[in-house]
C-alpha cells in the first residue's frame, strides 16, 4: 500500500467501513485487524476512519504542528498496514497502535526540538480541564473571559510540553486520549504503579507551575 491508497481510505465517507460479510456483526479491533491480515481492505478502512482523528490529535499535542500531525498519523497507519502479515493479537489493539504512534512521536519530537511550534489555540481544541470542545460563538464568555481562557490554554500547553518526555506522554494519553492507567502502562511498558507515580509527579508539577490560573 502506498500513500495514495491510504489517502483514499482517509478521504472516504464515514461509514461502518466493514465489508457486507461483516456488517451488522460485533468485532473487536483485534478481530478487525486479523481481517486486515487476510487482505480485507474494508477492515483497514474501518480502522483508519475510527482512529484517524484521535491519532491526529495525539500527534498534534506531541508535534505542535498541524501538517506534521497529519503526516505522522498517516505514517502510523502505513506501519499498521505493512505489519499486517505479522500482526498477533497478544495485546489490546489500541496498545499496539499507540506504541507505534509513541515511537514515531518521540522520534519526531527529538528531531525537531529546536523548531518553533505553532502557538495558536484552535477553537476545536478540547478544554484542558473538561475535555469539552469550545462552542463558537460562545455567548457565555465576554471578550475578556475568552482572552483569559486562551492565555490559560497556552500556559497549560507550554507547561505540558516542558515536562520530561515520559511524563508528557503519560499526561497526553491520560488527559486527552482518555486512556486508563493500565493502557498507558502497557504502551509505555511500565507497571501500573510506576505509571500512577509518573502521572502523580507530572500533575503535581503542573499544579505548582499553574497556580496563577487555578
Amino acid at each position: 500500500m502506498d500513500r495514495g491508497v491510504l489517502m483514499a481510505s482517509v478521504g472516504s465517507q464515514p461509514s461502518s467501513g466493514l465489508s457486507p460479510a461483516m456488517a451488522g456483526m460485533e468485532f473487536s479491533d483485534a478481530e478487525v485487524m486479523l481481517r486486515v491480515r487476510t487482505g480485507d481492505q474494508s477492515a483497514f478502512d474501518y480502522l483508519v476512519q475510527k482512529y484517524r482523528r484521535p491519532l491526529v490529535g495525539f500527534m498534534y499535542r506531541m508535534a505542535r504542528n498541524t501538517a506534521a500531525a497529519e503526516d505522522l498519523a498517516q505514517e502510523v497507519f502505513l506501519r499498521v498496514y505493512r505489519s499486517r502479515e505479522t500482526y498477533e493479537p497478544s495485546a489490546k489493539f489500541t496498545t499496539w497502535l499507540y506504541r507505534i504512534a509513541t515511537n514515531l512521536a518521540v522520534n519526531h519530537a527529538r528531531d525537531t526540538r529546536h523548531e518553533r511550534p505553532e502557538v495558536t489555540v484552535s477553537i476545536d481544541e478540547p478544554d484542558e480541564d473538561t475535555g469539552a470542545t469550545f462552542e463558537v460563538p460562545d455567548g457565555t464568555l465576554t471578550a475578556e473571559q475568552a482572552m483569559v481562557r486562551r492565555e490559560r490554554l497556552l500556559a497549560i500547553r507550554r507547561k505540558v510540553e516542558a515536562l520530561p518526555e515520559r511524563q508528557r506522554l503519560a499526561v497526553i494519553m491520560h488527559k486527552y486520549q482518555q486512556m486508563d492507567y493500565k493502557q498507558i502502562a502497557e504502551v509505555l511498558k511500565l507497571s501500573e504503579s510506576a505509571t500512577k507515580s509518573l502521572l502523580f509527579r507530572a500533575y503535581e508539577t503542573l499544579r505548582e507551575q499553574l497556580k496563577e490560573f487555578v
